[in-house]
C-alpha cells in the first residue's frame, strides 16, 4: 500500500526557518526518516510539498487514486483553506493532520483548525515524530499491526 506525505507553504524551508519552534531538521531529512519507518511497515510512502493551495489540492485528489491514505502539515492553510478542507473530504481516504509545533501553545488564530473536522485525528507538537505518530496513526485506521 501506498501512503502520502504531504507539506504545505513553507516547510521546504524547514532547517532554517524559525529553528527555535521547527527544529532543526530540513524535510529531506525528516522525509528520510518517514521513508525508513514506513518501510519497515510494509508501506511505500510518497512524498509532495507546495506552496500552492491549488497544488495540494490537486495532489490530494490524485491521491484517491493511488494511496490508502494521507499524512498531512497543512501548514498556515490548516487555520483557514476550506478548500483544502472540501478536498480532504472528497477523496474517502483516511487522512491524518499533523504539525511540527504545538499549535494550541502559539497564536490565537493557530489554534482552529478548519480541516480537523475532516481528517481521522490531529496530532501536533512533537516536532518530527509527528509524522512518525501519524504514520502509526494511520497504519492502525488502514487496519495494520502495530509490530
Amino acid at each position: 500500500m501506498k501512503i502520502l506525505v504531504m507539506n504545505g507553504p513553507n516547510l521546504n524551508l524547514l532547517g532554517e526557518r524559525e529553528p527555535n519552534i521547527y527544529g532543526g531538521d530540513t524535510l529531506k531529512s525528516i522525509n528520510s526518516e518517514i521513508q525508513e519507518e514506513a518501510m519497515a511497515m510494509g508501506y511505500e510512502v510518497t512524498f509532495f510539498q507546495s506552496n500552492s493551495e491549488g497544488g495540494l489540492i490537486d495532489r490530494l485528489h490524485e491521491a484517491r487514486l493511488d494511496c490508502a491514505g494521507v499524512i498531512l502539515n497543512a501548514g498556515a492553510y490548516t487555520h483557514y483553506s476550506y478548500a483544502i478542507r472540501d478536498a480532504i473530504s472528497a477523496i474517502k481516504i483516511p487522512v491524518v493532520e499533523v504539525h511540527l509545533s504545538n499549535v494550541n501553545s502559539r497564536d490565537e488564530f493557530r489554534k482552529n483548525s478548519v480541516i480537523a473536522p475532516v481528517c481521522c485525528g490531529s496530532i501536533a507538537g512533537f516536532g518530527k515524530y509527528s509524522y512518525i505518530l501519524g504514520l502509526y496513526a494511520l497504519n492502525n485506521k488502514l487496519g495494520g499491526n502495530d509490530e
